[in-house]
C-alpha cells in the first residue's frame, strides 16, 4: 500500500492503467473533458507494475485498471466514474481535490 500512497500524493488526479487499456484511455479523456490534467501510471510500463496492480486489487479495484484515485482517494474504476459523472458528483470531487478551479455546468 504505501507504493500507492507514493504515486497518488503528487497529484490531485492520479489514473493506473495499461498502455493498451481502452477504458483507461476513456477515463482519461472524460476527466480531461472538465479541465483537469490527471496524472497516468502506465502499469506495463513500469519495472514493479505487477506489484501495484494486485495492490489496487487489494484495495478493490476489479479489474486493476483502470483505477482512478481522485484527491489521493480510490474512487473506483471506469463504472464507478461515469457514475458519478452522470450522477453530476465527479466535478465536485475534482473540485475538492483542487484537480479543477471553476465549474459551471
Amino acid at each position: 500500500m504505501d507504493a500507492l500512497t507514493m504515486l497518488t500524493a503528487e497529484k490531485p488526479v492520479v489514473i493506473f492503467s495499461k498502455s493498451t487499456c481502452c477504458m483507461s484511455h476513456t477515463v482519461k479523456a472524460l476527466i480531461n473533458g472538465f479541465g483537469a490534467n490527471p496524472a497516468m501510471i502506465e502499469l506495463d510500463k513500469l519495472p514493479n507494475g505487477q506489484q501495484v496492480e494486485r495492490a489496487l486489487v487489494q484495495l478493490g479495484s476489479r479489474p486493476g485498471v483502470p483505477a482512478v484515485f481522485i484527491g489521493q482517494q480510490f474512487i473506483g474504476g471506469a463504472d464507478e466514474l461515469i457514475s458519478l459523472n452522470v450522477q453530476n458528483k465527479l466535478a465536485q470531487l475534482l473540485l475538492k481535490a483542487k484537480a479543477i478551479f471553476i465549474w459551471g455546468r
